[in-house]
């Protein structure tokens, strides 16, 4: 077994947290998202859980860490969890058939398929039924008989098993059926009873929960083709919950990611996890994204990554854990176009540039007092401590590490860009004039343009030549 991608020392850690919570909450209002919770887990513990922007914005509901999301598709992480325990109990087999479990479905192409094929999306399952429109709340998500109904349609078994990847929700609405066939209770009960409370969390469930309605954040439309968001109504996704139905906080979504870890048997012996864990398929989207099963397999930096992501008509979530360095980031937005995904690799990017090296010897003055949110007509800089080094960034690239420029104390008031791309200012001097009481009042950044710190920027009605 390789050796983790180390976490930062301590002191670089704390500054590290720091930037992030900043940067979260810029991007919150930089993305025009109502709303995002977020959570990272590392030595051993919740290290960081917050909040930015508004649970219902029609109301002025401020978003907490205890508001609920609907965690969508990081559901099929539980089913695969609750197969899993399963298998290690001995009571069932990864290549037992889907029929052996589902009488329904004996004589139908689906029942032929393995339990293994369906946790991989490699069963060749339709991905929701040829009417998927209660996606859209346009009708009810599937109930058990309705369910049975498209898994005995010829039609559902669209390709050859393992043919290649292909995600399906009726492949986990299946998982779930052989779930409540193999455990002779519900899909809720069993992973409720197997998975939830061993771990102790109770902002975490397998369906929508009607007596802590208020308790959920709003999910609104997306502004890809509206100038405006529209709130969306929470609804119960019925027999295809093992898919899509399960619903969380930050907090305890990390939590959960960490009975995960190599070494935690909590919920699963190291052997079952590695099964699960291991990349089996290429997703056919990108080089940097495989899956096992009921896990997605990414790779960021150094670093690879199990977890998953969900999508549910009003919120967009992502979870990302490396399970030998006992790392787990968690972000749930409550819109439909929320860049969770985005936002989790920032974060572990943030975090490996913060341990990427040694910490400095104390050099010249303090660094921290350069530090702040600075902005111009062209933008907004970063000057933020990571791993005791100055950094440039600008917040809001996708990925803000991609083009982080470290910066150097030439004295007291001065910085010099010290790294960077070439296209920037590499070499040059940033001079920051400061007010009585040490507090930034301007500098001139790169190709000499005069920053302010953000609250202070103002944009004229016009942008005319100033003399």
């Amino acid at each position: 077994m390789t050796d983790p991608t180390p976490l930062p020392d301590e002191e670089s850690w704390a500054e590290a947290l720091q930037y992030i919570d900043s940067y979260l909450g810029y991007r919150q209002g930089f993305d025009r998202i109502p709303g995002v919770q977020a959570a990272i887990y590392a030595r051993g513990g919740v290290a960081l859980s917050k909040a930015y922007g508004h649970a219902d914005v029609e109301n002025d509901t401020v978003l907490t860490e205890r508001h609920l999301f609907r965690i969508a598709s990081h559901s099929k992480t539980f089913t695969s969890t609750a197969v899993m325990q399963l298998v290690d109990a001995g009571t069932m087999r990864l290549d037992d058939r889907a029929d052996r479990w589902v009488g329904a479905l004996d004589g139908h192409p689906t029942g032929a398929v393995t339990v293994r094929e369906l946790l991989g999306h490699v069963s060749g399952l339709t991905r929701d039924s040829t009417n998927g429109d209660f996606w859209q709340l346009e009708g009810s998500f599937p109930d058990h008989d309705r369910l049975l109904e498209i898994l005995q349609d010829p039609r559902t078994a669209v390709i050859g098993e393992q043919e290649r990847f292909k995600y399906s929700n009726i492949a986990y609405g299946l998982l779930g059926l052989i779930i409540e066939s193999v455990t002779g209770t519900t899909y809720a009960r069993a992973v409720r009873s197997g998975i939830v409370d061993p771990l102790g969390l109770t902002d975490l469930g397998p369906e929508l929960d009607p007596s802590r309605l208020a308790d959920y954040a709003v999910g609104y439309s997306a502004l890809s083709y509206a100038q405006h968001r529209v709130p969306i109504d929470h609804v119960d996704t019925e027999a295809l919950a093992s898919a899509t139905g399960f619903y969380s906080t930050a907090t305890d979504l990390v939590q959960y990611f960490a009975a995960h870890f190599v070494g935690d048997e909590r919920l699963l012996s190291d052997r079952a996890k590695r099964e699960m864990q291991h990349p089996w398929w290429d997703t056919g989207a990108t080089t940097d994204k495989q899956y096992g099963l009921g896990l997605a397999v990414a790779t960021v930096g150094e670093r690879t990554l199990i977890g998953h992501g969900g999508g549910y008509p009003g919120h967009i979530t992502n979870s990302m854990a490396d399970t030998k360095a006992g790392l787990a980031v968690s972000v749930l937005t409550n819109c439909i176009d929320g860049p969770a995904e985005t936002l989790a690799r920032a974060v572990i990017r943030l975090i490996d540039l913060a341990a990427a090296k040694e910490r400095p010897h104390a050099g010249v003055g303090d660094p921290n007092r350069f530090c702040g949110r600075y902005a111009a007509l062209w933008g907004v800089v970063d000057i933020a401590v990571l791993g005791g080094r100055l950094y440039r960034l600008h917040p809001a690239l996708a990925d803000p590490v991609d083009d982080a420029a470290e910066l150097e104390i030439a004295d007291e008031s001065t910085l010099r860009i010290s790294g960077g791309s070439g296209y920037g200012s590499y070499g040059e001097l940033m001079p920051f004039t400061f007010a009585n009481d040490g507090t930034v009042v301007s500098l001139r950044g790169e190709s000499g343009g005069t920053l302010v710190p953000i609250g202070a920027f103002e944009l004229p009605d016009r942008v005319t030549v100033r003399e």
